[in-house]
């Protein structure tokens, strides 16, 4: 193999000196572990040694040509490595351990771009292939993905190195107090509840279907959007007809008339419209969105600086390229992949969810964190879990008509509690019980 190193790049001096370092001394090892993994090396020869090494680190032997020699032979690679001589000849090439890190970055750059060569191979081979444009594409992105993730790798931090930062960030929050430091989301009872919502955090919103969801998840958009980027994905509705929610809210034309064009109010749909204008905000509509494919999206955004928000309607109609055992399987994979996308774009993920029956089924239907859908890894994954419940929606004779709980069930970095707004059913808004409806500009500025 080592005579293919002209057609495949990589560096077998690199290789060598690793090897070499970590058999003259074993503190090489932990250095050179961090970074390369066995399949990062190009050479057969290099890969067997590196991995015997390893094994005998984690049978917590020394390193040394006695350990390295019985450890080849128990692989069956011991003449196929070269035997003693070739382990004595690598290791006195070697003068120092000192430069591991940097031929092991070496050797961790070299294998990136084989492994990038040999995706865009076979992107050419299922061209060619006539697969469809999107099996193609999501090859493409979901491979890439995999090899970019590879690729960084977190060094560990003195705990003393973060105290600057964490100070400056403490007393930025104290100088900053009466204002939001997230992403406000338009009602002020539940922006003082969670300071807004904040960079990094998968914010999950659940609840039974009818409830509001899709209403509140615009109300915080279209508030969000007057002074940052947000992008919506929408998996059930077109983007037409979040546009015309949106409208409705804004003008306080009913849903149903503006729908079907019956409507005077022309002025007020007109200075909706303008309001909306104002926004920054974006909308897609694929349905069955994969996550490689959402993230992909959101990439794009976040580099050319359009991404302060993300939101998405809903994450049980999102799907995954892997092959799950069964849906819960799935659906972890997708909370997962979205709390590290939170993470990766350095804004928070609002993500809608439905809830399971079991509401519907008690008494009181408030609903718990137990009644999330397949809800074992989003539990654990979410930052912040808000659960709308109306008590209108089971009884029209509540004492509290119109009154929607936004429940903070879980808040990982503040309080938990429950949030009162006022709900306009006609016009699918929400809105701080003290405040009064107006004609147009239901979220105004």
């Amino acid at each position: 193999m080592e005579n293919q190193q002209n057609i495949m790049p990589c560096d077998l001096e690199a290789e060598r000196s690793v090897i070499g370092a970590m058999i003259i001394d074993e503190r090489a090892v932990d250095d050179a572990a961090e970074i390369v993994e066995p399949v990062d090396f190009y050479s057969t020869k290099y890969q067997e040694i590196y991995k015997a090494i390893l094994q005998v680190i984690d049978e917590k032997k020394p390193v040394d040509y006695i350990t390295l020699e019985d450890k080849l032979k128990s692989n069956n690679m011991y003449e196929i490595i070269g035997g003693i001589d070739e382990l004595i000849s690598i290791s006195e090439a070697v003068g120092s351990a000192v430069n591991v890190k940097y031929y092991a970055d070496i050797i961790k750059s070299k294998a990136i771009i084989r492994n990038l060569m040999r995706v865009s191979q076979d992107v050419i081979d299922m061209s060619i292939a006539n697969n469809s444009v999107g099996e193609v594409l999501e090859y493409a992105e979901s491979n890439i993905f995999k090899i970019s993730q590879n690729r960084n790798h977190q060094d560990l931090v003195k705990i003393q190195e973060m105290l600057e930062p964490t100070l400056a960030k403490i007393g930025e929050m104290s100088m900053s107090q009466g204002q939001l430091t997230g992403v406000t989301t338009g009602l002020i009872d539940l922006d003082r509840q969670l300071s807004g919502l904040q960079k990094s955090d998968l914010i999950l919103l659940a609840a039974r279907p009818a409830m509001g969801k899709t209403s509140l998840a615009l109300n915080i958009a279209y508030k969000a959007s007057v002074k940052h980027q947000v992008a919506i994905f929408s998996l059930e509705m077109s983007k037409m007809q979040l546009t015309q929610r949106l409208l409705s809210a804004l003008s306080n034309i009913n849903l149903s008339e503006l729908v079907s064009g019956k409507i005077t109010e022309w002025t007020n749909l007109g200075q909706a419209a303008q309001l909306l204008a104002e926004t920054n905000m974006h909308v897609d509509d694929t349905s069955s969105i994969s996550l490689n494919e959402l993230r992909s999206k959101c990439r794009k955004l976040k580099a050319r600086g359009e991404l302060d928000l993300v939101i998405i309607d809903y994450l049980q109609l999102m799907t995954t390229n892997s092959r799950s055992e069964n849906r819960q399987q799935e659906i972890s994979t997708i909370s997962r992949g979205l709390k590290g996308l939170a993470k990766e774009l350095n804004c928070p993920i609002l993500a809608l969810s439905q809830l399971s029956r079991a509401p519907d089924q008690r008494p009181n239907h408030r609903p718990v964190m137990s009644d999330l859908r397949e809800s074992g890894a989003i539990e654990q994954d979410a930052d912040v879990v808000l659960m709308l419940y109306r008590d209108d929606y089971y009884d029209p004779e509540t004492d509290k008509p119109n009154i929607a709980e936004i429940i903070v069930a879980k808040h990982r970095n503040g309080p938990t509690g429950t949030v009162d707004t006022l709900f306009d059913k006609e016009h699918t808004k929400f809105m701080d019980l003290d405040k009064q409806m107006p004609d147009v500009g239901a979220f105004d500025k």
